[in-house]
């Protein structure tokens, strides 16, 4: 039953407060037909139920709003009660103008929900608020830390509010009256797709399946998160009892005049034969009953009930009859192993969990039935650059919860308390045991659903994907532009032996391989790391400057303060310090330094700015790595040929190039080395490698 809004949620429209419109800083009315109607709404205020709360649509908020005097017009904007007396100055300075001023010390101390409205009428931002006047007012006679809180500001013309009787119903009315004028200053929820439910319709031999539409007059389970969990269940009711998946509008006068043929379902034992009446409407109806309990979560009592049934039969000696129980013993139990995370005895629980990215935030919503999560949704809300909180959106979701199921929650796990208080509600936020266990699963879920939801908006605009990127990088690293090009340094050398170093190249956050650069260190003697840094950055920087190339944005070398320091000195000769950003990265705790600062940065682990730079750095590692093995190697092979009399490098050279390895050289005759290095030559490297043999082989 639909009593309205103002009715069930005791909501007290605009101008009924003490009954005095000056009051709570009301335009007074002249027109007498506007007076009477706010007068009827008045009367037909009562006191709001305690059994059943009714949540208000988009119709009863207009109706709500239009029966106040301020209707909507054509243009889908309201009418101004107040002209726009703001000066440049008042604008800057984030004040309200002399009217628009005495509007707001006059509202009252009442939670309530407010608009905002533009110089067009148009609704740019709902809000809700404990006390309608402070919070309305700290808006005003201030600089607030965003941006776009400060244009909100400037843009207000005129305010509409709604008192009720408490910040809950302030909560569910404020949600309403986003989803019906989606204001661009607000957190808007994306609600573009339907979810898939369950249906049991009421037959006479009733049908099971998947659907999103809810106008069917069948029983509804769900909603589950996606086809994929629906599916599952689906299969298990399948896989154990004999149901029909018709969509024959089955009755007792069709299946008496065999109106009906048996379809492959009843020959493959996937259906009991409903439509020729093969199997009677009771011992259907015990499936259907069996089915119920799936669906509700029971499946850990049917799993249950299935083993005593099992070993019934078998001690009756009725073993064919205990396999087909077994079997259905067994599919509930593979089911209850991947579905039932929280303790079967354990009462119903519900559950949200709470994870965001740059501008999005997710809300995972469970519910639990003896452990099995019977009821699954996902949430996204769109953000304005942080300036709603965590706890705000935590709000909004339970209430748009409460409204889309219809249900009130006693006892809810959370990950932190919502900034509203729910009436009756117990919020819970657990730290170990079972509680916390099923909050890690909805944790668990509600990442997988934000890593979904933006791949699937990057496959459709790869760009955005890269700009996001580029934008959390610039905000991390305290860069003044996006690191659309960034290069990464490492050294890498065995004691001092064959030092080299490893330039790697990522581009809009991707390796560009054929800008990678190998170098071989020339002026520096032994194990010296800063000074090999020092020397390859002088060599390749120098050379992009002569070239006309043009410079990163960022630069990262590999390695703690010692390495960053040797860095900035090589940066400060060739005078580009300040026009191309570098850090350092040390391995250990994934620590990022900046020249200057000596205490280090610590990134969230699971930030994509930080993944960007260790995946610099290990590429930067193991294509240093593969060239000093590769240079090792050729120096291993040179020092031995090196080694024997009379062989200098030319002829190391000549034979590598025809035998291709050492190995090969040693297992090749006399006659094959000398048509490389002629007889004198051959007799000596053969001799060395085959001491054993005193004379020429034959």
């Amino acid at each position: 039953m639909d009593m309205g809004i103002d009715d069930e949620m005791g909501l007290v429209p605009i101008g009924s407060v003490e009954g005095n419109l000056d009051d709570i800083g009301v335009s007074s009315y002249n027109d007498e037909e506007e007076m009477s109607e706010l007068e009827d709404l008045e009367e037909a205020s009562v006191e709001p139920e305690k059994s059943k709360k009714c949540f208000p649509t988009k119709e009863r908020v207009r109706e709500l709003l239009a029966g106040t005097g301020r209707s909507i017009d054509e243009f889908g904007g309201f009418e101004l009660e107040i002209r726009s007396d703001r000066t440049a100055e008042d604008l800057r300075e984030n004040r309200p103008g002399a009217q628009l001023r005495e509007k707001i010390l006059n509202l009252p101390e009442s939670p309530g929900v407010y608009m905002y409205l533009d110089r067009n009428g148009t609704v740019i931002y709902v809000g809700k608020a404990k006390r309608l006047k402070r919070r309305v007012s700290s808006y005003f006679n201030r600089r607030h830390d965003t941006v776009r809180t400060n244009l909100l500001v400037r843009n207000i013309r005129d305010l509409r509010f709604i008192v009720v009787a408490t910040e809950e119903d302030a909560l569910h009315l404020e949600n309403a009256m986003i989803k019906e004028y989606q204001p661009r200053y607000n957190v808007l929820l994306k609600d573009g797709k339907s979810y898939p439910w369950i249906a049991v319709t009421k037959e006479l031999y009733p049908r099971v399946f998947m659907t999103r539409d809810k106008q069917l007059g069948a029983r509804y389970y769900g909603p589950y998160s996606n086809q994929q969990s629906a599916r599952v269940v689906l299969e298990l009711i399948r896989e154990i009892y004999p149901l029909r998946s018709c969509r024959h509008a089955l009755d007792e006068r069709g299946i008496a005049r065999n109106k009906y043929s048996l379809c492959l379902d009843y020959h493959i034992k996937k259906c009991g034969g409903a439509c020729r009446g093969l199997i009677s409407p009771e011992k259907y109806g015990e499936y259907i009953q069996r089915v119920r309990q799936i669906l509700n979560g029971e499946t850990v009592e049917l799993e249950r009930v299935l083993l005593e049934e099992m070993s019934k039969l078998s001690e009756e000696w009725k073993f064919e009859e205990a396999q087909v129980v077994k079997e259905k013993y067994e599919a509930v139990k593979r089911y209850n192993a991947k579905s039932v995370i929280g303790s079967p005895d354990a009462p119903s629980a519900d559950m949200f969990a709470y994870v965001e990215s740059e501008d999005r935030a997710y809300v995972n919503f469970m519910h639990l039935n003896r452990g099995a999560v019977t009821q699954s949704l996902n949430l996204e809300f769109r953000r304005h650059h942080n300036e709603s909180t965590p706890e705000e959106i935590l709000s909004l979701a339970i209430a748009e919860i409460m409204r889309r199921f219809d249900c009130e929650f006693n006892e809810v796990l959370v990950p932190f308390l919502p900034d509203v208080e729910f009436k009756g509600v117990t919020f819970v936020i657990p730290k170990r045991g079972e509680k916390r266990k099923v909050l890690d699963v909805g944790l668990k879920n509600a990442r997988q659903f934000m890593q979904d939801t933006e791949k699937a908006a990057e496959a459709l605009n790869p760009e955005r994907g890269v700009e996001k990127l580029m934008e959390r990088m610039k905000s991390d690293f305290r860069l003044s532009v996006e690191p659309r090009h960034i290069e990464c340094f490492d050294n890498s050398n065995i004691q001092g032996t064959n030092p080299v170093s490893s330039c790697v190249v990522f581009r809009n956050g991707k390796p560009a391989r054929r800008d990678y650069r190998h170098f071989n260190i020339k002026t520096v003697v032994g194990a010296n790391d800063f000074a090999s840094m020092k020397e390859v950055l002088h060599r390749r920087y120098t050379r992009m400057i002569a070239e006309g190339e043009p410079l990163p944005q960022l630069v990262v070398v590999d390695g703690g303060k010692g390495q960053l320091s040797a860095a900035v000195e090589a940066f400060d000769e060739m005078g580009i310090r300040g026009e191309v950003a570098l850090i350092g990265i040390a391995k250990r705790l994934e620590e990022i330094y900046f020249p200057g600062d000596s205490l280090p940065l610590y990134i969230d682990k699971l930030s994509p700015s930080l993944r960007v730079i260790q995946a610099l750095r290990d590429e930067a590692h193991r294509f240093g790595i593969t060239h000093h093995r590769n240079r090792r190697s050729k120096s291993q092979v040179v020092s031995e040929l090196d080694s024997i009399s009379g062989v200098g490098p030319a002829t190391s050279a000549a034979l590598m190039k025809e035998f291709k390895s050492l190995k090969r050289v040693k297992e090749a005759t006399q006659e094959e080395i000398a048509q490389v290095t002629g007889k004198a030559k051959a007799v000596a490297i053969y001799k060395h490698f085959h001491p054993e043999i005193d004379e020429n082989p034959t």
